[in-house]
């Protein structure tokens, strides 16, 4: 009968030890306490983005880009100081697969032309977070401080609202049946207003670079009678973000940087550079 009780016994502790060992928690097995509702799950990460890696920024543009861009290179008589005028100088990086970037900077017999590309590729830590989405974000940012002005409208349209000096607009309306204000009207008139830059060269969203983009012109004083203009563009592809500003300086007394001119080389090159990512 002691045998008996003594095995009776020893069964019943092995069986609590059994218990204890595969009852776990209600749930069931988990790798973790992460994600105690969800068991035998992980959380999939976010897509990676789609470059991983940076072009070299100083060759990154032609000479024959720079010929352009930089209309005081071809002017340089020595050879070896016309190719270091090529070859740029990049900036201070920790890190080339994440920001790389290179400077110009040519004096020519009518003006000083600087030139800066950046590009920078967006990584995301955040595992609910993709690259992409991480870099669209932060272009948002760009674009928001970039503060681009609202569109003003030509003459044609006098009751479309017009840019004030400070920057809000203001608007005339046309009762239905009333002709359109004559060019006599009063200088208040709308009408009799002209915009000082043409709609297609103001600051504005791009739709035809990359995933998004934008252009910035300003038109500042360097000094008591000289002004400076600096027209930008920046664009996204993908997880990257390239940003080229382009600055030119007269070297004449109250000559003006053409604003045109000076757009349509920054946009060919970022088409360059968009051409160049895409591969």
């Amino acid at each position: 009968m002691q045998r008996k009780a003594y095995v009776s016994g020893a069964a019943a502790l092995l069986a609590a030890l059994l218990a204890g060992c595969t009852g776990g928690s209600p749930g069931g097995d988990t790798t973790d306490g992460s994600n105690p509702d969800d068991s035998g799950t992980a959380t999939a990460a976010a897509e990676p983005g789609r470059y991983r890696t940076l072009p070299e920024p100083c060759g990154a543009v032609s000479d024959d880009t720079l010929d352009v861009l930089l209309p005081g290179i071809p002017q340089i008589a020595d050879a070896d100081q016309r190719e270091k005028a090529y070859e740029g100088t990049a900036t201070l990086t920790y890190d080339t697969d994440r920001k790389v970037g290179c400077r110009w900077k040519v004096e020519s017999a009518d003006a000083t032309d600087h030139l800066f590309i950046d590009f920078e590729r967006v990584v995301s830590y955040d595992n609910a977070v993709s690259d992409e989405t991480q870099a669209e974000q932060l272009f948002a940012d760009r674009r928001t401080e970039a503060d681009l002005p609202v569109p003003t409208v030509t003459e044609s349209d006098p009751a479309a609202p017009t840019i004030t000096p400070s920057g809000s607009t203001s608007a005339t309306a046309i009762p239905s049946g009333t002709s359109a204000p004559s060019s006599s009207s009063s200088p208040s008139s709308p009408s009799a207003t002209p915009s000082t830059t043409p709609t297609d060269l103001q600051p504005r969203v791009l739709d035809d670079l990359g995933d998004e983009a934008f252009l910035d012109d300003v038109l500042s004083s360097a000094g008591s009678t000289v002004q400076q203009r600096t027209v930008t563009v920046a664009f996204r592809t993908s997880n990257v973000i390239v940003t080229i500003q382009y600055e030119e300086q007269p070297a004449t007394v109250g000559a003006v940087p053409d604003s045109k001119e000076m757009q349509d080389r920054a946009r060919n090159l970022a088409a360059e550079l968009a051409d160049a990512l895409a591969g």
